[in-house]
């Protein structure tokens, strides 16, 4: 018998269950199918005034896969109120290698030079299922969740699955919903094709992406032209919500060829067009 790959990890997904373990070092994985559901509507994310001034402010450099074990790593340590985590070594390889076939990615959260949160998630089609998140800042982490949200809907996604529901996801807009509800939802995402990178590559050089057309890699203290950014957005958005987002910001970019545009700022916008 075969081992256990990252193909038939991404087939548990498209069933809709995922891996879990109990310990970081018990080697054994098991696959949950929860009877309740936690997922964030993409065209109901709701971001609370304080974070959105920290999102805009651009307080940190968003960067999306450019250290993906890092943040695994991260994720899988201890911290304060968390003596023991789910993420395993053997699902730590699993995901790896889902990584080096282009169905698994981080968002970033940097500054001064150093990691200081971020998230992990799968792509699968129209559907991500995000896994775990971490922050050594303040709102590190859901400043990463915003720029991932602006970039599925830029993506032409159309479920976000967070697997459970938390008080701290309710603040975004998440609601639970039944196990059969879901595999509806998923049903239907795993019709769409979607893209991750649509609008912009993997990587750390966020302003000149945006300039040249790209989405949502994001630099420090520097803005990128509104026109290019609303090009690469219009040639790229696949979905209803990428379409209608890139089209509201082109109506209000036109002849506005001198104006710029914070990443965090970008975001935003694109969050408030798919609502």
């Amino acid at each position: 018998m075969s081992a256990f790959d990252a193909s038939d990890l991404l087939d548990c997904y498209a069933r809709g269950v995922f891996p879990m373990a109990d310990a970081r070092e018990d080697a054994r994985v098991f696959l949950i199918d929860p009877e309740r559901r936690g997922v964030i509507p993409l065209d109901r994310f709701h971001v609370a005034r304080r974070l959105a001034r920290t999102v805009r402010s651009d307080t940190f450099e968003v960067r999306f896969s450019t250290a993906f074990h890092r943040v695994v790593l991260e994720c899988a340590a201890a911290g304060p109120g968390r003596t023991e985590t789910w993420i395993n070594r053997p699902i730590e390889a699993l995901y790896l290698e889902l990584h080096a076939h282009g169905h698994a990615h981080s968002v970033e959260c940097w500054q001064d030079g150093e990691l200081v949160g971020g998230l992990y998630g799968v792509s699968l089609r129209g559907a991500f299922f995000g896994e775990s998140m971490f922050s050594r800042r303040r709102d590190a982490s859901k400043v990463a969740l915003v720029h991932l949200v602006a970039r599925l809907i830029v993506g032409g996604f159309v479920l976000l699955d967070t697997q459970f529901m938390t008080e701290h996801l309710g603040q975004f807009g998440a609601e639970e919903i039944s196990r059969k509800a879901y595999h509806r939802r998923l049903e239907k995402a795993l019709e769409v094709e979607a893209g991750f990178y649509v609008g912009g590559a993997a990587g750390s050089g966020g302003v000149a992406a945006l300039a040249a057309g790209a989405a949502l890699s994001s630099g420090v203290g520097a803005g990128a032209t509104l026109a290019g950014g609303v090009a690469g957005l219009a040639a790229g958005s696949s979905s209803s919500l990428g379409s209608a987002a890139s089209g509201a910001l082109a109506a209000g970019g036109r002849g506005a060829t001198d104006a710029t545009v914070g990443a965090g700022a970008l975001a935003l916008q694109l969050i408030a067009q798919a609502s």
